[in-house]
């Protein structure tokens, strides 16, 4: 999915995004649809950053709870500290060159531990637990026929998902030339696939596992509802001491470059969209790094914050994630591809676009649906949507965004409309009178000149 993700952007949204010298993702749509709509636009994106930080510095947490038995919240405040200590002198820099020694020792560390998991005398050989029932079911599932929609829902939300991200522009918009960001858009997608090698066959031993013959013992992690701890299980349980302590590095690592890039993504676009561009206009360049330092510190402090409510704060990060799609990516879709849409179409898609992605319900806030999609189904006392409203609503959104632009604009160069209401000025530049020269048509003088709107003159 990955792949298919950094593909995506590589090919459709590095150029454009690169081609006008954007500093942040906002950029284009403060440009577009103006400074207040940008304002609009910039809340969900704020509020996953916050939301994305929080939710795994929670894991990382509870990750070394498992395996150093110490306290979660300890886990927490430590890893905040740390992201906030050596991002605030480099920034970017900071988050580019502790990302490639975290990636290299992630790297080395999860494929380290794959052997000693599987190797494990617990372990049945995982060929043969893929497809026959041994200690558990087999770890190879079976897409039913009636879920498909939602998993190809939930496959395009996590791929198109997460391009509306700063995070995701950041790297782009900092490298030295399209061509370089392209490349590495197609490099980190096939290192994508290749990092998730490891994590998949380590789920694979965990379903392949007798977890009696462990100190870990009966129920399974399955039963126990620790399914999403399965990782740090499997370290802490299957690998010797010090293999485990890698691999707690290795997730440590993973999450550190997750952390500061959210981190400095949510500050640097508080500090350039809103702070200068909104706030105060004549801030200089050394204005602005440290007012985005101050950001850093208030969004690390309320992001460990967060991450003590722990699963809560994931479902919260999902769901914002789920407005990003819906809401953010149509509208990106717009002001890079699609002429002429305004802020009246914008206004319009963010408001339809939420209200829709509301009344489909959400199980972790126990908000029911109201709208009940085809196949929307009442599982265990809780409301299953298996059609794929979440790419429909985007797709409404889009919708919208372009048919209420073309309309407004042609309502008001129509003259339908009075020129009065376009409180939004999307028909500013329409409305600029350009000098009509009179002519004698007996003499063929030009003896005046009438300015003249160009939306009277019909042909």
């Amino acid at each position: 999915m990955d792949l298919f993700q950094l593909s995506t952007g590589g090919l459709f949204f590095v150029k454009p995004m690169r081609s006008k010298s954007y500093v942040t993702m906002m950029d284009p749509f403060q440009e577009t649809y103006g400074n207040t709509m940008g304002t609009l636009l910039f809340l969900p994106a704020l509020i996953g950053d916050v939301f994305w930080f929080a939710a795994i510095l929670s894991a990382l947490g509870a990750t070394m709870s498992v395996i150093l038995d110490i306290r979660e919240y300890l886990a927490i405040i430590i890893s905040a500290c740390t992201v906030i200590l050596y991002i605030l002198p480099g920034g970017l820099y900071s988050v580019a060159y502790t990302d490639v020694i975290q990636l290299v020792f992630m790297m080395v560390s999860l494929w380290t531990c794959v052997p000693f998991a599987l190797l494990n005398p617990a372990t049945e050989s995982i060929y043969y637990t893929a497809v026959n029932e041994f200690y558990q079911v087999p770890w190879i599932g079976k897409l039913e026929t009636e879920y498909l929609g939602r998993w190809l829902d939930e496959l395009l939300y996590v791929d198109l998902g997460s391009i509306p991200w700063q995070i995701y522009f950041q790297r782009v918009l900092a490298a030295s030339s399209s061509r370089q960001a392209r490349l590495a858009f197609y490099f980190a997608g096939f290192g994508c696939v290749f990092m998730a090698i490891p994590c998949v066959l380590i789920g694979a031993v965990a379903a392949s596992t007798d977890w009696n013959q462990t100190s870990y013992g009966l129920p399974t992690p399955n039963e126990r509802g620790e399914s999403s701890m399965i990782l740090p299980i499997v370290l802490q349980y299957l690998c010797p001491t010090y293999v485990s302590v890698a691999g707690l590095g290795a997730i440590a690592a993973a999450v550190m470059s997750s952390a500061d890039s959210a981190l400095l993504s949510a500050s640097s676009m508080l500090a350039h969209n809103i702070y200068r561009k909104i706030l105060r206009k004549k801030a200089t360049e050394k204005e602005v790094v440290c007012i985005m330092r101050v950001f850093m510190v208030v969004f690390g402090a309320a992001a460990a914050g967060l991450a003590f409510l722990s699963n809560s704060v994931y479902d919260l990060w999902f769901l914002s994630g789920e407005l990003a799609y819906a809401l953010l990516f149509p509208q990106l879709c717009c002001v890079l591809f699609i002429p002429n849409t305004n802020t009246y179409g914008s206004a319009a898609g963010f408001l339809f676009g939420f209200l829709l992605r509301l009344l489909a319900g959400e199980p972790s806030l126990k908000i029911p649906p109201v709208i009940h999609y085809p196949g929307c189904s009442l599982v265990d006392g809780v409301y299953i949507q298996l059609f794929p409203f979440k790419t429909f609503t985007m797709l409404l959104t889009l919708g919208t965004i372009v048919a209420v632009s073309y309309l407004v604009a042609f309502l008001f160069n129509r003259n339908i409309l009075p020129h009065g209401w376009d409180v939004c000025s999307v028909i500013k530049e329409s409305e600029a009178s350009v000098p009509i020269p009179e002519i004698d048509e007996q003499a063929g003088l030009q003896i005046n000149t009438v300015y003249i709107n160009p939306t009277e003159i019909h042909t």
